[in-house]
């Protein structure tokens, strides 16, 4: 069994103009993570983006084992609707300890979302097309309490990002049917069709707040990566909640600076806190403006699977 794969990436792009030539999806709004399943009962392993073993943090996918297969997909926790939750799921991915995460689990169970079969039983299907992983994955019959294989349609994506845009769900992946599955690559074999704008961004400090706030963060200030160069793209003071804050504050004190990070234009604003430019955070927004900062931002919440030094400015392709 092959081990750290790094998932394959998606392009952020408009819907494809021959629709017929792609698979498409629903775009889960949680973590992404291989899972990582062998023969016996017990011999687990998941792993995020960065890599980093996140096996304990998931009891109820600990059944999973027992499958001889890699398969790539995604932690979800689902709302009151049944819809996906970044915000709910931040209550399990910055867990710490065992103890901390079985406290949690019953209020906030989370779900692995299947969609891709990378290898079973000893044969590599990197190189099969998409619609051959597809079937083999569907093969499996992963649908339990905790996880499951969704649905997946051959052309007539215009139909599901409309649906989509309905249930207020993130958006749609486009999936060429003939592509490889790419470790670690950005290809455009894989497009994600969003129908709010959001990604990631740095933390590249915070601004104080002011009344019940004024011991802790008024706002964030975020930046992304342009060259090597860290540019600021606008603060945000909406969207956190008490436990945000409290985990934001000790998190930002520790890396505190007393010059910017940012290397202008555009510059951040006078009378702020720099930090360290490593915490990334999940932004939602409405739109850039024409000196590159962000319209109407909305804290969503931390990230711990993606490096600071790779976030850079979507544009749609």
């Amino acid at each position: 069994m092959p081990k750290h794969i790094v998932p394959m990436l998606a392009r952020l792009a408009k819907l494809p103009g021959n629709e017929d030539d792609w698979g498409f999806e629903v775009k889960w709004d949680g973590i992404r993570a291989i899972l990582y399943s062998g023969n016996r009962k017990g011999d687990i392993t998941l792993e995020n983006r960065n890599l980093r073993d996140i096996t304990f943090k998931y009891p109820e996918l600990h059944p999973l084992a027992g499958l001889g297969a890699v398969i790539d997909g995604e932690i979800v926790a689902l709302d009151e609707k049944g819809r996906p939750s970044f915000e709910r799921l931040q209550a399990r991915m910055h867990l710490s300890t065992e103890p901390a995460v079985r406290a949690r689990m019953d209020d906030v169970p989370a779900r692995f979302m299947a969609f891709d079969l990378i290898w079973h039983h000893g044969r590599d299907l990197n190189d099969l097309p998409y619609t051959e992983r597809r079937a083999a994955l569907e093969a499996l019959d992963l649908n339990g309490d905790c996880w499951q294989t969704p649905g997946w349609r051959r052309g007539d994506g215009s139909a599901l990002l409309d649906a989509a845009r309905a249930q207020a769900l993130e958006g749609v992946m486009a999936k060429r049917l003939e592509s490889p599955y790419c470790p670690g690559k950005r290809t455009k074999h894989w497009l994600k069709i969003k129908v709010k704008q959001n990604q990631e961004f740095v933390v590249g400090g915070w601004q104080p707040g002011e009344g019940r706030r004024e011991n802790t963060i008024g706002s964030l200030l975020l930046g992304y990566y342009d060259d090597g160069a860290f540019r600021y793209a606008g603060k945000v003071g909406t969207g956190f909640k008490e436990p945000d804050l409290a985990m934001l504050i000790k998190e930002l004190k520790g890396r505190r600076r007393t010059s910017s990070p940012f290397a202008p234009p555009p510059a951040p604003p006078r009378g702020v806190i720099f930090a360290e430019p490593e915490l990334v955070a999940e932004i939602e927004f409405t739109e850039w403006t024409r000196e590159g900062i962000l319209r109407n931002p909305a804290y969503k919440g931390l990230r711990d699977d993606k490096p600071a030094q790779t976030v850079v400015r979507e544009v749609p392709t």
